[in-house]
């Protein structure tokens, strides 16, 4: 099976579970059932991966520190891209190369996904104009100010509109399995749930 490469993108002060949590689910997911499909990588559909400005160690929030798999200069093409948010999505607002890099990831990408604040950085790359999107509750007002041709998603979980964006936090989980869905079907998202022993949202406000 050709894998497809899910590549997240990690900085200091990134929220911890925006990224692990769609790491697990993503490196957890199985097109084979069971236990035992999981003690190896032949049903594995994707191939996950971190990446980062630099090779440099990145400290996420609570003083998590993550060595990243690649950095922009070596990373591979992705398949899928995921912007996690937290508070260090703020100063790269402001960064012209992080920003770049986004626009060039996503365009090659086959879906190019947020999590919680990761939207914002969609937003002032100019990658959400004329679309639904949404992020964390706390950043909602923020997400329009940015681009007033978003339409700001304030009460959905997981949006869908081309770019496929989600609430806060424990809300990337749900997007992650909305993403093994439409890559992989229903079966496939559900038992992967059922291993890693998630209640499944059931309905992602598309």
């Amino acid at each position: 099976m050709k894998k497809e490469i899910v590549g997240i993108l990690i900085f200091d002060n990134v929220e911890v579970l925006d990224f692990a949590g769609p790491f697990e689910v993503f490196s957890r997911t199985r097109t084979e059932p069971g236990l035992e499909s999981r003690r190896s990588e032949e049903s594995a559909p994707f191939h996950v991966v971190t990446v980062a400005k630099t090779l440099q160690t990145v400290v996420a929030t609570g003083g998590l520190r993550v060595e990243p798999h690649h950095a922009f200069e070596d990373a591979p093409d992705f398949d899928i891209l995921l912007i996690p948010g937290g508070f260090g999505t703020r100063p790269l607002l402001e960064d012209d190369e992080t920003l770049t890099w986004i626009q060039r990831t996503a365009s090659r990408a086959q879906l190019a996904t947020s999590v919680c604040t990761g939207s914002l950085l969609y937003a002032r790359a100019g990658l959400l104009a004329g679309r639904r999107a949404t992020t964390h509750w706390g950043a909602l007002d923020t997400l329009a100010s940015l681009d007033a041709s978003v339409t700001v998603e304030r009460e959905k979980r997981v949006v869908d509109d081309g770019i496929i964006s989600s609430a806060g936090v424990s809300a990337g989980i749900d997007m992650a399995f909305y993403v093994v869905e439409k890559k992989h079907g229903r079966e496939v998202a559900d038992e992967t749930a059922r291993y890693i022993e998630y209640p499944r949202y059931s309905a992602p406000g598309t």
